[in-house]
């Protein structure tokens, strides 16, 4: 990581980390911003893989499988942003299928990592942990008020604190010459 690329990763996690801490604290006002954060982050996620689409990936093998992705992304953000009239356990779904999915994901890139003689593959087996335990209490606490927002964010300050921890560790380089 470049010196730019640890000061943003910093300051990126210090910001996400005290909007976490004010959405714990004041949870009913922090519905609506988790909403908003979901909605915004899968249409942006959306946006940017139809942009790569559109760019590249129609060009490569089963570049249509990102075109779809990326609709079907879209779509979900769009869906997310209508929901803030109905009750918050379509709201805890979702945070429980995106923590389950990102789980499942770390997990199995720790041991992918952990065949190849990474060495970071711990931090990785253990954000796939944290990611699972999140998605348990969620299912646990799914009939509670505000579970939505102090789940997300619990969430948010985890990935905050493994972001500003990140920027402070030494990265190997690969020179291919």
């Amino acid at each position: 990581m470049t010196r730019l690329q640890r000061i943003r990763a910093f300051v990126t996690g210090a910001i996400t980390l005290y909007l976490a801490i004010l959405m714990m604290l004041a949870p009913e006002e922090g519905y609506p911003v988790v909403l908003m954060f979901i909605s915004l982050g899968l249409m942006f996620y959306g946006i940017k893989s139809l942009i790569y689409y559109f760019t590249m990936a129609r060009f490569m093998v089963d570049g249509r499988m990102i075109l779809y992705r990326a609709i079907v992304m879209l779509d979900f953000g769009y869906l997310t942003a209508t929901l803030s009239d109905i009750p918050r356990v379509y709201v805890l779904i979702y945070l429980i299928v995106i923590h389950a999915f990102s789980a499942l994901v770390e997990i199995l890139r720790a041991g992918e990592d952990k065949r190849y003689g990474a060495r970071s593959w711990k931090l990785k087996l253990f954000h796939g942990i944290v990611n699972l335990i999140i998605a348990l209490v969620c299912i646990v606490f799914i009939g509670k008020h505000n579970t939505a927002v102090y789940m997300y964010s619990l969430g948010l300050m985890y990935s905050a604190i493994v972001r500003i921890v990140s920027a402070f560790r030494k990265t190997t380089f690969i020179y291919i010459q």
